[in-house]
């Protein structure tokens, strides 16, 4: 089917709904056979550095809505993490439904001014964006994990920039490869409470699932995952080599990969929805 307005998943979801990055044919293939399997909504995001790691946008999104017109669920695309203006309106370019706009680096006014145009831009292009404030912490190593995001400043950012979601920052660090992550449940309630779009968890990958059921509980919306899943493939991959050594035709390694995948992309969205 079409790719499907990431709003309209996202307001028409009861619970909460992932988000899941691939940088790989055989990943994407995964998260929309899990989608299937779980017979929900997903959404598909390429951010920054898998574009860096590809050397361009066109041919993964190319490929990503191929995909998706073959699926039989709703699912959007996503670009994530983009720090280049530039990267944005190519996305915008290519059909992508939603971007994130990641000016959480910038001083506060230049963040605000920065999101306000490309929120108008992209409002004029029906494509919602979602923005950061309080850094996650983690990225790069430029983040700390300390940081939360103040819900009186939430609330006046949204105001002043026009996002249609919020990443806010509380207690949850990128590129995790355990989940031992401890969030502010509380401040989740308070940011819920104080800011009137969607609230976006990054770092999820470091989550437990208990936690990240009571996330969405408290409030979160759309649920980021990465790592996690990055995890998953290649420990299916590495089994698969390690159990024949002498396996040179990659097909024999990623397709368990891909099916390990597409497993657990199906119970992480049961688990964010609730059901």
């Amino acid at each position: 089917m079409p790719l499907a307005p990431t709003g309209d998943i996202i307001n028409g979801a009861a619970h909460g709904v992932g988000a899941f990055n691939v940088v790989l044919l055989e990943q994407l293939e995964a998260v929309l056979a899990g989608a299937q399997q779980a017979d929900l909504p997903v959404i598909v995001q390429i951010s920054e550095n898998a574009v860096a790691y590809r050397g361009a946008l066109a041919p993964l999104a190319a490929a990503a809505r191929a995909a998706v017109e073959e699926a039989a669920v709703p699912a959007a695309l996503h670009l994530d993490h983009a720090t280049r203006p530039d990267l944005v309106e190519e996305a915008v370019r290519l059909g992508f439904t939603s971007v994130m706009y990641d000016g959480a680096h910038l001083p506060w006014e230049e963040n605000v001014a920065r999101t306000r145009e490309i929120s108008r831009r992209c409002r004029d292009k029906g494509v919602w964006v979602e923005a950061e404030l309080g850094e996650i912490g983690g990225k790069d190593g430029a983040h700390k994990p300390g940081v939360r995001t103040d819900p009186e400043e939430a609330a006046r950012f949204v105001a002043d920039s026009g996002v249609d979601a919020l990443a806010v920052a509380v207690g949850t660090s990128h590129q995790m490869t355990e989940r031992t992550a401890r969030l502010d449940l509380d401040l989740i309630r308070d940011l819920r409470a104080a800011v009137p779009v969607p609230l976006v968890l990054h770092g999820s990958s470091g989550v437990d699932d208990n936690t990240l059921a009571a996330a969405v509980h408290a409030g979160m919306r759309k649920v980021n995952i990465a790592t996690h899943l990055n995890t998953v493939f290649t420990a299916a991959a590495r089994a698969r080599l390690s159990a024949q050594p002498a396996t040179v035709d990659p097909r024999r390694y990623l397709s368990p990969a891909r099916e390990a995948m597409g497993h657990e992309v199906a119970r992480l969205l049961r688990l964010l929805a609730g059901s």
